[in-house]
């Protein structure tokens, strides 16, 4: 089995990373191989009322690295969970 299919799995799968915690919400990194490159991508999370709510997060950026789009996939679920709070959930 290749390096790559170690890393990623088999079946075009994601990297396994560990979920974030950001005031109060959970940040995972999920970023999309993509021709060479790895899309911006993550799922953020909150409990609201006993209620798991969860909002996916896709951007247009790629970038050669995973390490690199995972890096900056964190940084634009801060920023969006800055601007906008519990209304990415609705």
């Amino acid at each position: 089995m290749s390096f790559f299919k170690k890393l990623f799995g088999g079946s075009g799968g994601g990297l396994k990373i560990d979920p974030v915690e950001h005031e109060g919400y959970l940040i995972t990194a999920a970023p999309i191989p993509e021709g060479g490159q790895y899309r911006i991508c993550a799922t953020i999370s909150k409990e609201i009322d006993g209620e798991t709510r969860q909002h996916r997060m896709i951007r247009a950026d790629l970038l050669p690295s995973a390490e690199d789009a995972v890096d900056a996939t964190l940084r634009k679920a801060r920023q969006l969970i800055k601007e906008q709070g519990d209304t990415i959930f609705s």
